[in-house]
């Protein structure tokens, strides 16, 4: 029989040297994951030619993270609860280090599969329990500037991922990407010992939920290899995709019921019961899952459409950071002055006017209007990520953090992994749609149609040949006005989210700093 859990105590705040040590140790761990879910990107061709697969199961180096990944996030309540914050955070730390090793040394693809997928397990407690580490370290009044100092790692690492994983891959090889992390994890573990290891939370011995277990794995692995391979199989018109739907469903009903009557849930989906947390995490992964399908649909355009390189599109992204770094600080000493709702709400505003920006683009593009736009966005990412993590937070006892953390994570997460999917898809069908609409000029009666084949022709190129050409042209003309679609409607989903802000009624700064029991209450 479960004890009952212990009174919360809270620890003081760290000071000088301390906390900005412990800030930058634990923002190194952040940087360090958040980097291992997009370094692998570039890396695949070099990564599948040399362990002779096929780039379609090159892909799987990816999924197997990122499946593992989103099921042990929201496991970090109940382990941090079991097994003490500090400990579950060095353990997991040190397990990352020894994965990475053993994902740069692996022989065959079978082999990196299986260490990817034990790497992204035991990386799933460490965001989360970085971000509740970093709030014990600060004062209630700073918590702003602490999830700033947090934010910065988290808008970075996805833009130096494939900058990184090219470079390395290019200049050295592939397993480096994984042996970086060996040194950083290294020295993280020994600074967050020197800093936390008297900070321990109170350990209280709950009972394994082994079918809530069961059904969180059962429902996100279905979710996830459905989302991965449902564009290589047509999405529901193949017998597989559909099998893994309906398992992710089924299994996502009986996991929600299961999890609401279970007195030792293994995650605590009583949270989406407070009005700020639920409307905070549905805003946060709404957005994110917007922003994540563009940013994997503008560098693929890029490469595929406009003749940019991989590191050219790469650069032509990192410019996102810029404002981000330089803005998140000043979000972060305001953000318990002003209401996180109206940094939120401007957030929206600039992201649907980048999309919108980007929904002008047309083949004659040239650098400088496609990085304005990328720019402009560091702006709106800088009000983005900090208030609204104050939002989904606010209220919640400090006990209950780790579990909150966890489970916004891992939504964020899983609605990154949607945007991606439905972006690609979304992107090559209206392609599709605009090909055939533009090939109905190309006929005898079009003089333009008429003229170009003239042209190609003059230039030594047989009829075929010059159809082919154009064609090519048509190509490039489809996939860029799909992609103005999607910028477009994106940015008007940015605007019709900000009602979901202002349905929250987030506590200020100095409210959060009475007593945990009016937290509690909240």
């Amino acid at each position: 029989m479960a004890s009952a859990p212990p009174a919360y105590i809270a620890q003081p705040p760290l000071e000088g040297k301390a906390r900005a040590l412990g800030t930058l140790a634990l923002s190194a761990a952040t940087f360090m994951i958040v980097l291992d879910t997009s370094i692998a990107n570039v890396s695949l061709p070099a990564i599948a030619g040399d362990l002779s697969v096929s780039p379609n199961q090159g892909t799987w180096v990816i999924t197997s993270f990122a499946v593992a990944n989103a099921i042990a996030v929201p496991l970090t309540g109940w382990l941090s609860q079991r097994f003490g914050q500090v400990r579950m955070f060095i353990t997991s730390l040190i397990l990352f280090v020894i994965a990475s090793w053993l994902c740069g040394l692996a022989p065959n693809m079978t082999t990196l599969i299986i260490f990817r997928a034990l790497q992204g397990f035991v990386a799933g407690p460490i965001i989360p329990l970085s971000q509740t580490l970093l709030l014990s370290s600060y004062p209630r009044i700073l918590a702003g500037t602490a999830m700033a100092m947090w934010s910065m790692t988290t808008l970075v690492a996805p833009v130096m991922g494939p900058l990184l994983g090219g470079w390395i891959t290019d200049n050295i090889s592939w397993p480096w990407i994984f042996f970086i992390n060996i040194p950083v994890g290294i020295a993280t573990v020994f600074a967050v010992l020197a800093l936390y290891r008297k900070r321990e939370s109170q350990v209280h011995k709950v009972p394994i939920d082994s079918m809530g277990l069961a059904l969180l794995v059962l429902w996100i692995g279905s979710l996830q290899i459905m989302l991965d391979i449902g564009k290589e199989h047509d999405w529901f018109q193949s017998p597989i995709v559909v099998t893994l739907g309906v398992v992710a469903a089924v299994g996502l009903a009986f996991f929600v019921i299961w999890e609401f009557t279970d007195k030792h849930p293994v995650v605590d989906l009583h949270l989406f019961l407070r009005r700020n947390f639920w409307a905070g995490t549905l805003a946060t992964s709404i957005g994110y899952g917007l922003f994540f399908g563009n940013v994997v649909l503008l560098p693929l355009w890029l490469q595929q459409f406009m003749g940019y390189t991989a590191t050219d599109a790469g650069f032509v992204m990192a410019p996102v950071g810029l404002l981000a770094i330089v803005l998140a600080p000043i979000v972060g000493k305001n953000i318990g002055k002003v209401d996180p709702r109206y940094f939120a709400t401007f957030a929206f505003i600039v992201f649907a006017l980048v999309l919108w920006m980007r929904s002008r683009f047309n083949t004659q593009a040239d650098l400088f209007t496609i990085m304005v736009p990328t720019i402009v966005q560091g702006v709106a990412m800088a009000f983005f990520f900090i208030p609204l993590v104050g939002i989904t937070l606010s209220g919640i006892p400090p006990q209950r953090l780790p579990a909150a953390s966890g489970l916004s994570n891992f939504v964020r997460i899983t609605a990154g992994a949607f945007g991606t999917s439905i972006f690609t898809t979304l992107w090559e069908s209206r392609a599709a749609m605009h090909h055939a609409q533009l090939s109905e000029y190309i006929n005898r009666g079009n003089g333009a149609a008429n003229a170009a084949i003239a042209g190609f022709n003059s230039a030594g190129l047989s009829s075929e040949q010059a159809l082919f050409q154009i064609n090519r042209l048509i190509d490039q003309q489809a996939f860029m006005l799909a992609a103005d679609d999607l910028f477009y409607v994106s940015a008007g989903l940015f605007l019709l989210m900000i009602p979901l802000v202002w349905i929250t009624r987030p506590q200020s700064a100095a409210a959060a700093g009475g007593s945990e029991a009016a937290a509690g209450a909240h």
